[in-house]
C-alpha cells in the first residue's frame, strides 16, 4: 500500500472526522473507499470502451442491399 499526503482545511477535516466516526470508519478508510470507487468507475468505462471497439472491429456491417437510387431520394 502506498502512503499519500493531503492538505485539507481544518474545518473540513473536523467535519469529515465526525462523519467517519458516525459511519464507524476512519478518514483514511473513507479516502481509500472513495479512491476505490473512482478507480472502479474508470475501469468500467475502459472496459466498455474496449468492448465497443472490439464490436466495431468484429461487426460484419451488413446493411442489406441498396433498394433506392439518388433520384428516388430527392424526389419532390
Amino acid at each position: 500500500m502506498k502512503n499519500i499526503t493531503l492538505a485539507v482545511e481544518e474545518v473540513i477535516l473536523e467535519q469529515v472526522k465526525l462523519t467517519a466516526a458516525e459511519q464507524r470508519t476512519t478518514v483514511n478508510g473513507m479516502v481509500r473507499e472513495f479512491f476505490a470507487e473512482v478507480a472502479a468507475k474508470r475501469q468500467a468505462k475502459d472496459e466498455a470502451r474496449q468492448a465497443l471497439l472490439r464490436l466495431a472491429r468484429e461487426a460484419a456491417g451488413d446493411m442489406g442491399s441498396k433498394t433506392w437510387d439518388r433520384e428516388a431520394l430527392y424526389d419532390r
